[in-house]
């Protein structure tokens, strides 16, 4: 093998273990062998939309676009700010986070239900009253729901800007439908499972969705500070401008987060998907051995 290839393998290899270093944790390649190695059913085939988007580098930008959004609900951000603990451990969050994911998209039918069990078992014990009197549970099947919609959508509009394989339009509404699988294992009443669906849902909440001064910190915290070392800063930097420029316009208002010209965002967009090609071939498998 060419030495320039065997170097690009290499740097490769390198990029790809830190990041998935970072978003799976310690435990990363033991949980991965399990998640996909273990026999036995699954609650999505080989097949589904899930698995396609779930498996694409767009998924860093929606996370980051869901995180932004979800917080646009005061319950939502007081059950956040009181319980998550995200300004300590974020990585641990998002570490756990991604291998719920990944449990209930690709593993075994066993494991994705004890992977929701612990999450309703959490979610069971957070319950608390905001600074201005309201009462919240995060087992609240409408909260909830807020939660889910703002995650489905996120990764969709993710996916179909900055995926490799956008979904056509029995794909997206297939992905709806496969995230109404996990849904509603967590609680959620009758999660949409079409695009239709999706769009009423969300027109829903817009009522109940205001940034409060939480909201508003945890935006600056999640784009501004990240604890990531100096060169990883600028590449997180581009993932950052990219979700905030996937939010509606409203929903910047709110965060106070800058307002993008049009000519802004069509600068931003090419970026992004550079960033989440680089990401994707970085994080790709390695070849076969010749």
């Amino acid at each position: 093998m060419d030495s320039s290839v065997r170097a690009a393998f290499g740097l490769r290899e390198r990029l790809g273990s830190a990041i998935f270093s970072q978003v799976a944790g310690p435990s990363g390649l033991e949980h991965r062998a399990r998640i996909h190695g273990r026999p036995g059913p699954r609650w999505f085939g080989p097949d589904r939309p899930v698995r396609i988007v779930h498996g694409d580098a767009s998924m860093f930008i929606g996370g980051l676009r869901a995180l932004l959004l979800q917080s646009l609900h005061p319950l939502a951000m007081a059950a956040v700010e009181a319980h998550s603990g995200y300004r300590g451990d974020p990585w641990g969050r998002l570490q756990r986070t991604s291998t719920f994911l990944a449990t209930t998209t690709y593993g075994t039918a066993d494991d994705a239900q004890q992977a929701v069990d612990r999450v309703r078992s959490v979610h069971s014990r957070v319950r608390g009253t905001t600074s201005w009197g309201e009462s919240y549970s995060a087992a609240d099947p409408h909260l909830l729901g807020w939660v889910h919609v703002a995650e489905v959508e996120s990764f969709l509009l993710a996916h179909q800007r900055y995926g490799a394989e956008p979904l056509d339009g029995a794909g997206y509404d297939g992905y709806i439908a496969d995230m109404a699988r996990v849904a509603e294992a967590l609680g959620v009443t009758d999660p949409p499972c079409n695009r239709k669906e999706l769009l009423a849902r969300l027109g829903a909440y817009r009522g109940e969705l205001r940034a409060t001064k939480a909201a508003r910190e945890a935006a600056r915290f999640i784009l501004l500070h990240p604890p990531l070392p100096w060169a990883a800063r600028a590449p997180y930097a581009v993932l950052a401008a990219n979700s905030v420029a996937a939010l509606p316009r409203w929903a910047r208002r709110s965060l106070e987060l800058p307002q993008l010209s049009g000519m802004a965002q069509a600068c931003v967009t090419p970026t992004g998907r550079a960033l989440t090609s680089a990401i994707r071939w970085a994080m790709a498998p390695p070849p076969p051995p010749l």
